[in-house]
């Protein structure tokens, strides 16, 4: 399941350019929203934690390089974040689906975290995430697989 997307300065990352690291890869619906904001805010706080660990945190949304820019300005988010505008990758994890909000149904992005190991595979992953403590809950479930 490898891709190739675009960070905030137009910088191509590949799943590949992580052999022999650990992944948390992370999808989100939308930059600037509450859920979203707060996610990517613990990850970043937690940051040095995965580091200690040879892990890269990505997180990915169909949001815009320009709005990624934005985001990462705005809250001070240093977790790698990627453009996933057509939504392809999203699609490739099994992370854009239906959703409703109000009876409303709509195609979307499912907040879906993975843990990817030094060899590609994943390992771990959440769907329908609930934000509160995910970031915190990632860790742990990487030490233990860690050992």
């Amino acid at each position: 399941m490898n891709f190739s997307l675009p960070d905030k300065d137009g910088k191509i990352y590949s799943l590949n350019d992580f052999k022999g690291k650990w992944v948390v890869l992370y999808f989100y619906p939308k930059d600037n929203t509450s859920g979203c904001t707060l996610e990517a805010i613990d990850f970043s706080r937690l940051k040095n934690e995965f580091e200690k660990m040879n892990c890269i945190i990505i997180g990915i949304s169909k949001d815009s390089q320009k709005s990624h820019c934005r985001f990462i300005e705005k809250h001070n988010i240093s977790v790698l974040l990627l453009s996933d505008e057509s939504h392809e990758v999203a699609e490739e994890f099994g992370a854009w689906g239906k959703k409703k909000l109000y009876g409303r149904e709509y195609e979307g992005t499912i907040r879906s975290t993975f843990i990817i190991g030094p060899d590609g595979n994943i390992l771990k992953e959440w769907r329908k995430v609930k934000v509160k403590g995910h970031a915190q809950e990632v860790l742990e479930s990487l030490k233990e697989i860690q050992g």
